[in-house]
């Protein structure tokens, strides 16, 4: 890599960022960060090192616990802390020197010079002060009248005697002393204006190295920028980009990064100005996407696009905020530019504002435009639904939920229309669809207010705390309440639970499978007295169970925080190991650990957790005897999932029909199904495996083993086409890299080596180290024609 020019360098940065934000539209977290510590790993400068260090540090925003644990085993680099900036940039050695000319003044040779700094005289060596700069050698050996003078006044250049006396110093020695933060500033100046970049570039590194707070850097940043001092620039950057999202809450920093011009910025971000700015806008739009902060930061991020690719994103992102804001015309003009730039999704923005100002055949047309030119896909057919009513609208919400069954807004307007109509049980029931694999709160929010119309307050309650649970903050009726508040007012309406009612509910919630169920009890029983730190990591469990990870490390955090013992923190710890390192020596830590919990006092939820956890383990290493029997104690004590493990023993040990049954007894207990499912469908015949995961797609269509199944058996049948499309209608909703690697391959079987070599591509941005993967790309990619 350190071979490789600057500029190629630049564009793997710049690639993995756009990376980043496709990851980001198919909502896939840890892929996002992935590429983000990708840019920074790959980052030519210190400019994209600070900028992809301060996002990585963003995004794991209350997940201490786990960077340290990873940091403690050697598996996670230190790229969010802060760098040493000046050993970043290459010190400056030119003029470190010019010709020496003694001039001769009668029969003298002068060696010294006198610079007069107010009252005072400074006598300097003046073949050393010549040397600081080009400027210096001609105006005291040059053909300058003061190259004959022994006297200088330098009164008028805002140098105090002080600062002089460091810059002769300076020339005699080429290092500064210990000076205040001032007279550094003085000698900056100087330095500038006298052209002596040596001098210069030993000030600005000084004062780079003093900067410390936040203040600090507001002030001396303006300084950097006026004297064109990128050391320093970048020091007060660093600080600034450390200290998100709380530094722009003030208004002096915003203002720094609101007005910079072009010189401005390349001077603070260098070549990484883009980077900056997304990074920027996204924190921003987080805060407050209709602020002018949000609006000022994507002007910037316009200003400094240079690649098409760049300008299409900076322009839709800036054109939703445009809209969000009201300013119609310039969201116009926005989303036109976009689309123009090939950005297809823009489309959407301009159909939003034919919509608003009441030109919906347009904008239907517009959208019937872009269907029928393409591949259709579910947004499109979504948006196209907006400009329409009745049985039109209906048609196209199902369409997009053929197509694309992770949209929340289909499942909501049916629902919601199907209460309207007072057809409760259906209402519930397509409400339930998405919340089966996708826990949205706005379609917790949704069924909370069913649940209200009904006045059914317990299932209303239960709702509004498991939203509380995914964002403590969050607020209903389109932000104008409170969750939290709404929350109150219902329990007035419902019976208290006593902390054993708490935990016998929690016991049969978690014993049928009943997530959701299960983290509202944990959240009503987080207000009392009780062992928080348990409760916590129940919680933490749950919420990776349902595919909330952010949430989860929240959780989990909380859990170490409010561990009772040494024992329950070094559990929660395990856990967490287990839940982020693929790294097989971890096994045997993780081991002793469970093993360790097991001996200590404890509830039969958290021993059959253990058990549970334990058992999986065991079967990875092999010891089936010992994974059984950690299965059927955990269900003795009713932990359900148990099945599942030991479905898992008996398979291993050829008991097919055995797996079966035991897999059955899951599937009749649990209230969340799909995974139940999918693992039946492992120890049956064909036929009812292809029923068994039928069953699994229309329960959690996020799962992917079943479209891979049904594409092999296609396969099999020589119905390629069919197969292919089997895979492509879950890959256009999910980056999975099993979906991609049996699309390719079976692109390579049927000849297709540039669709082969584009899934391979795409295959490999997913996860870069898979072995097969890389041996199918190399294959591919010898017969590329």
């Amino acid at each position: 890599m350190k071979n490789l020019n600057p500029a190629l360098r630049k564009s793997r940065s710049n690639l993995y960022l756009f990376q980043y934000q496709l990851f980001k539209g198919l909502g896939e977290a840890k892929l996002m960060r992935r590429s983000l510590r990708s840019a920074w790993l790959k980052g030519s400068t210190v400019y994209e090192k600070l900028v992809f260090g301060a996002w990585l540090k963003f995004e794991r925003q209350g997940e201490e616990l786990i960077s340290d644990l990873l940091a403690t085993c050697g598996k996670c680099a230190q790229e969010s802390g802060p760098i040493e900036v000046s050993s970043e940039f290459d010190i400056d050695r030119s003029s470190s020197s010019h010709e020496t000319v003694s001039m001769m003044n009668g029969n003298h040779i002068l060696r010294s010079v006198s610079f007069k700094i107010g009252d005072e005289e400074i006598v300097c060596d003046r073949q050393k002060i010549a040397s600081l700069s080009a400027p210096f050698h001609a105006m005291l050996n040059g053909c300058f009248s003061e190259s004959l003078c022994e006297h200088i006044d330098l009164s008028e250049n805002n140098i105090s005697p002080l600062g002089f006396r460091a810059i002769s110093k300076f020339s005699m020695t080429g290092s500064l002393n210990e000076e205040s933060p001032n007279v550094l500033l003085e000698m900056l100046f100087f330095a500038n204006k006298f052209c002596c970049e040596r001098l210069k570039d030993a000030c600005e590194r000084k004062l780079a190295s003093l900067v410390s707070s936040r203040d600090d850097a507001v002030e001396l940043m303006e300084c950097a920028l006026q004297e064109n001092s990128p050391v320093l620039a970048a020091s007060c950057l660093q600080v600034f980009l450390q200290d998100l999202p709380d530094c722009l809450n003030d208004d002096r920093v915003v203002e720094i990064f609101s007005h910079a011009n072009k010189q401005e910025k390349m001077i603070m971000a260098g070549s990484a100005s883009f980077s900056l700015y997304c990074l920027l806008s996204e924190v921003a739009m987080n805060l407050d996407p209709q602020s002018d902060k949000s609006a000022c930061f994507l002007d910037q991020l316009v200003d400094s696009a240079e690649t098409n690719r760049q300008q299409l994103l900076a322009f839709h992102q800036l054109g939703c905020v445009r809209l969000l804001r009201k300013e119609y015309d310039e969201a116009e003009r926005l989303f036109e530019a976009a689309l123009n730039a090939g950005h297809i999704y823009s489309v959407s923005g301009l159909a939003r504002l034919g919509h608003i100002r009441g030109h919906r055949l347009w904008a239907y047309d517009k959208l019937s435009s872009v269907i029928s030119s393409g591949t259709p896909l579910g947004w499109m057919y979504l948006e196209r639904s907006l400009c329409c009513e009745g049985d039109k609208r209906w048609e196209d919400l199902e369409k997009a939920t053929e197509l694309d069954p992770t949209l929340t807004y289909p499942y909501m307007y049916r629902a919601a229309t199907l209460m309207r109509k007072q057809n409760v049980q259906a209402a519930l029931a397509e409400i339930n669809r998405i919340l089966g694999f996708k826990l949205a709160s706005e379609c917790l929010e949704l069924r909370f207010c069913f649940y209200l119309a009904l006045e059914n307050y317990q299932a209303a309650i239960c709702d509004v705390q498991a939203i509380l649970t995914l964002s403590p903050d969050y607020r209903m009726f389109e932000g104008r309440v409170a969750a939290s508040q709404l929350r109150t007012l219902v329990r007035e309406h419902v019976e208290n639970w006593t902390a054993a009612d708490c935990w016998l509910q929690l016991y049969d919630r978690w014993s049928s499978v009943d997530d959701t169920g299960s983290l509202s009890v944990i959240y009503q029983m987080l207000e009392s007295d009780a062992a928080k730190g348990v409760l916590y990591f129940r919680q933490s469990l749950l919420l990776l169970r349902l595919n909330c990870p952010e949430a989860a490390m929240r959780s989990l955090q909380l859990a170490r925080q409010h561990a009772s013992t040494e024992h329950e923190r070094l559990v929660y710890e395990a856990y967490a190991l287990a839940d982020s390192s693929m790294d097989p020596s971890c096994s045997s830590t993780v081991i002793s650990l469970l093993e360790e919990a097991l001996k200590c006092p404890s509830d039969r939820l958290r021993k059959g957790q253990a058990l549970n956890n334990l058992g999986s383990v065991y079967v990875d290493c092999g010891k089936l005897d010992l994974a059984a029997d950690c299965y059927i104690n955990a269900l003795k004590i009713r932990h359900t999932r148990a099945h599942q493990g030991l479905a898992r023993v008996h398979f291993l040990r050829n008991e097919k029909t055995a797996a079966y049954e035991e897999m059955t007894k899951l599937i009749e207990k649990a209230q969340n199904k799909a995974s139940a499912y999918e693992k039946r469908s492992e120890y049956c015949d064909r036929e009812l495996t292809k029923a068994d995961l039928e069953m699994v797609t229309r329960l959690d269509p996020l799962r992917v083993y079943p479209y891979r199944y049904r594409a092999a058996v296609l396969m099999d049948s020589h119905k390629e086409k069919e197969a292919i499309a089997e895979l492509s209608r879950a890959i256009v909703f999910k980056a999975d890299l099993h979906l991609l690697h049996l699309r390719a391959a079976f692109h390579e079987h049927t000849g297709d080596v540039l669709a082969a070599l584009c899934d391979c591509r795409a295959a490999l941005s997913v996860d870069p180290n898979h072995r097969e993967m890389l041996e199918l790309h190399n294959r591919v990619n010898s017969h590329e024609p």
